[in-house]
């Protein structure tokens, strides 16, 4: 299941740099996962300041 990004992404970008598999780009007002790129790997999770990635 792919990890989610939620609205308190403040765009900060340190998640995109992260992701092995590029899941992550810039959307109109955060981050967004495409789930169908995503691998679950977490590596995002631990790198966002403000803990707005979690598991779906």
């Amino acid at each position: 299941m792919a990890h989610l990004i939620s609205s308190d992404c403040i765009m900060c970008g340190a998640c995109e740099g992260t992701c092995p598999t590029g899941a992550i780009s810039a959307g109109d007002a955060q981050y967004e996962i495409n789930p169908d790129t995503c691998v679950d790997c977490g590596a995002c999770v631990g790198v966002c300041p403000v803990d707005a990635i979690s598991e779906a």
